[in-house]
This record gives C-alpha cells, sequence and structure tokens, in this order.
C-alpha cells in the first residue's frame, strides 16, 4: 500500500516513516509533506492508500483535508496523528477512520494498519457530514482489526473500567473498546440523552423508564437493565426529569 505523509514537524515524519519500515513493510512511504496545501498536490500526483495526516498544523488542520476533494475522488483511507489528547478526543468525535496518538506506539500503528483492509468506503461520507455538522450520528469505535460504526441512538448505555470500556447497544450487543469512559462522557458531552450517571456509566437517558432511590439509587432502561446511581449525581437525574406532585 502506498501511503503519504503529512506533518509540519520533520522529526515526526522520519519517525513515523522509521516506523513504518520497521513494523509495517506492506506500506511503501512514496513521501511526505510539511504542510496541508503540499499534502493535497502530492495525493492528486501519488494517489495514495492511505494518509497518515497530522491534525493541529500551522495555517490548516488536518481535518480540512475532506474540503479539497470531492467524495467521487477519495480512494484512500484516513490515519490521523496527533499529539493531543483534546485533538484525539476530536478525531474520536467525527468518527475518524482512525487515529494515532503521538508518540506512536507501534502495536497501535499495527493495528491501525489491519484496520486499513476492512475499512469501508461510507466512512468517508460519515466523517465528512460529522465535520460539517453541529449533531452527530454515528460513533466510530475500535474493535481488533475493525472500526465499528455505532449510530449514537442506538447506545444504551457505556460502562468504564480504567483504558476500556463496554458499549451496550439497545438490541443486546455489547462491544469492547480501548477507550476510557472519559473519552465517551468528551465526546458525549453535547448530547442531552446521555449522562454520566456514576463513575463507572454513562446512560442514554432517552432509554430510561424509572429511577430508584433504594440502596444508594438506580437507574431502570428500558430492556430491563438497571444501572447505579451515584448519590452525587442524583440531582442531574432530577434536574432532567419532571416531577409529578401529589
Amino acid at each position: 500500500m502506498k501511503a503519504i505523509i503529512i506533518d509540519d514537524e520533520k522529526q515526526a515524519r522520519i519517525s513515523l516513516s522509521l516506523l513504518l519500515k520497521e513494523y509495517c513493510p506492506e506500506i511503501e512511504i512514496v513521501t511526505d509533506c510539511e504542510n496541508l496545501p503540499e499534502g493535497v498536490k502530492a495525493i492528486r500526483r501519488h494517489k495514495p492508500d492511505v494518509i497518515f495526516l497530522d491534525i493541529e498544523m500551522p495555517g490548516h488542520s488536518g481535518l480540512e483535508l475532506l474540503d479539497f476533494f470531492d467524495e467521487k475522488e477519495v480512494s484512500f483511507a484516513i490515519i490521523f496523528t496527533t499529539a493531543y489528547n483534546e485533538f484525539a478526543v476530536q478525531a474520536f468525535k467525527l468518527s475518524a477512520l482512525d487515529y494515532l496518538l503521538k508518540p506512536i506506539i507501534p502495536d497501535e500503528l499495527v493495528a491501525s494498519v489491519s484496520r486499513l483492509k476492512k475499512q469501508k468506503r461510507d466512512q468517508f461520507s460519515i466523517l465528512y457530514e460529522n465535520i460539517h455538522s453541529e449533531k452527530l450520528d454515528k460513533i466510530a469505535i475500535p474493535s481488533g482489526t475493525d472500526l465499528l460504526l455505532l449510530n449514537i441512538g442506538d447506545i444504551l448505555y457505556i460502562k468504564g473500567e480504567g483504558p476500556y470500556s463496554e458499549v451496550f447497544m439497545t438490541d443486546a450487543t455489547k462491544y469492547l473498546v480501548s477507550r476510557s469512559l472519559k473519552n465517551f462522557e468528551d465526546v458525549l458531552q453535547n448530547d442531552r440523552r446521555f449522562l454520566r450517571i456514576h463513575r463507572s456509566y454513562i446512560a442514554n437517558f432517552d432509554e430510561a423508564v424509572s429511577y430508584s432511590k433504594s440502596d444508594g439509587g438506580w437507574l431502570n432502561l428500558k430492556n430491563g437493565i438497571s444501572i447505579p446511581v451515584s448519590p452525587e449525581k442524583a440531582g442531574l437525574i432530577m434536574e432532567k426529569t419532571t416531577v409529578v406532585k401529589r
């Protein structure tokens, strides 16, 4: 697979090239570029299979790359790279095809390259629409060598444990994700449906049917599932609920 690296830091380009050469020999770096305009020209000239794209660069954000191409022109995958957690969250929030946090860990690089082979064509459309929309409809989560595109409204609740989270869907399926609950909280913070009700749980409040104050507090969901509510979060639930007085 042919690849282009777009990053304003020379050392970052060199480091990624060396990692790819050692751990992903199937990737051929055809060129590297220090800014987005040069990168756009290189893409049109070399027609690569994948772009390793820095998000934060002087002059242009890497997220602006898609503005230079029509959907029919895009035959390449994108793996965003960034040294900043907030931009990693932004990439995750936008259902990015994939991203790597600098300094890049070889195992994560290998996993991202493996996922390239399974990426679907419609992921470009989802990413483009999310970048230009205030409301998110889908979210991309890594699952082994796959990148799953989930409808946000179909998430029942999310349970976090350290650096991992379990995403439980309304159809009873669940996914183990190598993202912390805080990451999900940051992504969903502007979505009125989701509320962190416990240090280990985020719930889709649209799926809630009742709140029980017994045994410390429980939120009961449509599927007959109950999840705990922290005492300090009980007030947030009451704020989102109209209580009928007798």
